[in-house]
């Protein structure tokens, strides 16, 4: 694979592909008009999303690779790093880019809630793959902002482009809940091998060795991304994944509380923390009852 491309600046990225830079803080580029080119890694310093009409190689994202079909959308954050791994070979892209600068939507409604779509932290296994009818409304959602940009600017122009991109956003959020559920193969037993992973987290000495399980160290045994496991687990039981986690902590603690050989801070720190009164405090924010409460009453 090439060195790394580093793209700074949305004009930058507009010249990389040979489309005109229309505004300097959004742009839709049509990837036909750029040249043929062999894989690469590029950093992005602004939210970019992909659409991709053919197949190109292997996207590369960090140590992870993805087929790379027709009719994917992948989602970036600025300061993410992606590349294709074309294996050497030439290859003409093709389909559209989003690519808009954090500058863009600062004070606006969207900028507000931005981190909110998850999706843009999922890793390229994780991507979103349409269905042409779905295909069609992205490329409309592309088509509307392009045409804000090709109009002079005025006092509406910036409120319909940030519009237009939240509108597509909040489309996505309903294409991801759909691909959830007819994606069931291949999330098939998530929950499953959660509940194992999490059981046998706690029938080893991690928790006093390592301390209490992050939503993160799940995600990583099922090899998943943070959040698309935090939003697979919401959509499975309607739970975070840290009210999962924490509903099968306090599950085990109430067992153990029963052990009248054993303190309530030993238990505290049998189940992996580090201070007794942060236990005490979640317990009774569960149960609604102190352990030693729980324990004098049961």
């Amino acid at each position: 694979m090439d060195s790394m491309r580093r793209f700074n600046t949305i004009s930058e990225y507009n010249a990389f592909n040979n489309n005109e830079t229309k505004h300097p803080l959004v742009t839709v580029v049509d990837l036909s008009k750029a040249a043929p080119r062999q894989g690469s890694q590029m950093y992005f310093g602004f939210y970019i999303v992909f659409l991709k009409d053919v197949k190109c190689g292997d996207l590369v994202y960090g140590r992870n690779t993805y087929d790379y079909q027709e009719g994917t959308l992948v989602f970036m954050a600025p300061g993410q790093i992606a590349g294709v791994n074309s294996n050497g070979d030439f290859y003409q892209p093709k389909g559209r880019v989003l690519a808009f600068h954090p500058d863009l939507i600062h004070g606006s409604s969207l900028g507000k809630h931005i981190q909110d779509y998850n999706f843009f932290s999922y890793q390229s296994k994780e991507a979103l793959h349409l269905s042409e009818r779905e295909k069609n409304i992205v490329l409309d959602c592309f088509s509307k902002i392009d045409y804000e940009l090709d109009q002079s600017v005025d006092k509406h122009s910036k409120r319909l482009i940030i519009s237009n991109i939240e509108l597509f956003l909040d489309y996505c959020v309903r294409f991801y809940d759909r691909q959830f559920i007819t994606r069931d193969h291949v999330h098939q037993g998530i929950i499953e091998k959660f509940e194992k992973v999490l059981n046998d987290y706690y029938a080893s000495e991690k928790p006093q060795t390592v301390g209490l399980p992050s939503v993160a160290y799940f995600a990583g045994e099922l090899n998943l991304s943070p959040n698309y496991f935090g939003d697979l687990v919401k959509k499975e039981t309607g739970k975070t994944a840290q009210e999962y986690i924490q509903f099968k902590l306090i599950d085990i603690a109430k067992e153990k509380i029963f052990d009248h050989n054993k303190t309530v801070n030993q238990v505290a720190y049998e189940l992996g923390f580090k201070y007794p009164q942060h236990f005490t405090r979640l317990f009774k924010k569960r149960v609604g009852q102190t352990p030693q409460e729980y324990r004098s009453l049961n």
